[in-house]
């Protein structure tokens, strides 16, 4: 194999397209509705370099996913900025064609005074609808850094709500309704249940949000909710048309790889061959997330539900650079025994998060890598 083979890539689905990363540079390859693929190329900086500390273990995996978040999400505007303007080109092509038809109509009743002004009209109509074209990209790109930051925060709640506030509430009761591990006692009383509903509300809040300490049995619990609420999350996105298509790139990019990886032509006919699911997939990590959380809230655990939740969130960096770390250990023999137990839940997961792609989407994924 020849050094260039030997240069590890990853990629990411996007809008319609693909993007891969090499370690010094990346592309972005979008399809457009008339068939042509447009693409974006730029070098990758250095951060190690730049910043020698990030050279340490477990903050360089941190600084590696935070940078490798912010390039998605850069990729992701890409796309949808040929997206958006892909839409308007063809509101604009229809509108036109309409104003077209309109004059072939006049022209055929031979209204020819008539038909002097409407022959006119499509092409004053043609040059407005370009010059709208371009004035609805301008404003798209103009308010495409306030959409991705207010996405940003967006999905940060929501991530930390869904994956960390809600399993540790609900693991919390059900400590305390079934009364395992050291979990105090509901404490329900026949007063309370003869008070009115937002009394018994209240009374109910205050004695399941009662603190348990965290133990092992407990954060796996917590773990298995999280991931529970993730499987059905992604569940319920394939079932959308558009993140289908999403998911075909995503298999597309997998299959790119595999053939990069092999040292083989990069041709659809050889990335058609091999498998979807990839090893080294994020969905694979994000499992390893799962382990390495159970072990470190064990750790470091508080009397203090609040407490708990503020260094679930304070911690993620931490978890996220450990779990970059075992990844990277583990990857380092892509064939033995510890690398596929720990792949292989990432694997089973894959079959949601990635579909079997069309010739067209692998052809777009092998340009971005190209």
């Amino acid at each position: 194999m020849s050094q260039e083979k030997e240069i590890i890539v990853g990629g990411q689905a996007v809008i319609e397209g693909v993007m891969m990363r090499a370690p010094n540079s990346y592309a972005v390859a979008v399809r457009k509705q008339d068939g042509s693929i447009v693409s974006k190329a730029e070098p990758l900086p250095k951060l190690s370099d730049k910043y020698p500390i990030l050279k340490v273990p477990v903050l360089r995996g941190s600084a590696v996913l935070i940078h490798s978040m912010l390039l998605g999400i850069k990729a992701l505007n890409f796309s949808a900025t040929v997206a958006f303007d892909d839409q308007v080109e063809g509101e604009a092509a229809a509108e036109t064609a309409t104003a077209n038809k309109a004059a072939k109509a006049a022209a055929a009743t031979g209204a020819l005074a008539t038909t002097a002004h409407v022959i006119e009209a499509p092409t004053q109509f043609a040059t407005s609808g370009k010059l709208e074209a371009k004035e609805k990209s301008a404003s798209g790109s103009a308010g495409a850094t306030a959409t991705a930051a207010g996405s940003i925060l967006f999905a940060l709640f929501f991530n930390v709500l869904l994956f960390i506030v809600l399993p540790l509430l609900l693991t919390n009761v059900l400590f305390i309704y079934f009364g395992w591990g050291n979990a105090p006692q509901a404490g329900h009383s026949q007063a309370a249940a003869d008070a009115a509903w937002y009394q018994s509300a209240w009374t109910w809040l205050q004695a399941y949000m009662k603190p348990v300490r965290p133990s092992f049995a407990f954060n796996l619990v917590d773990g298995v909710i999280r991931m529970g609420f993730f499987i059905m999350m992604i569940f319920t996105f394939s079932r959308l048309n558009d993140i289908k298509r999403v998911f075909e790139y995503h298999g597309a990019e997998h299959k790119t790889v595999f053939t990069w990886e092999q040292g083989e032509e990069l041709t659809v006919a050889n990335a058609r061959r091999h498998p979807r699911q990839h090893p080294r997939c994020g969905t694979s990590f994000l499992m390893v997330v799962m382990l390495v959380s159970v072990v470190l809230f064990s750790i470091i655990k508080f009397d203090s539900l609040l407490l708990n939740m503020l260094s679930r969130i304070a911690l993620i960096p931490v978890i996220a650079g450990i779990s970059y770390e075992v990844i990277r250990a583990a990857g380092k023999k892509e064939s033995g025994a510890v690398f596929r137990l720990m792949t292989l839940p990432g694997i089973w997961l894959q079959n949601l998060t990635t579909r079997e792609p069309s010739d067209d989407q692998l052809e777009v994924a092998i340009y971005a890598l190209k």
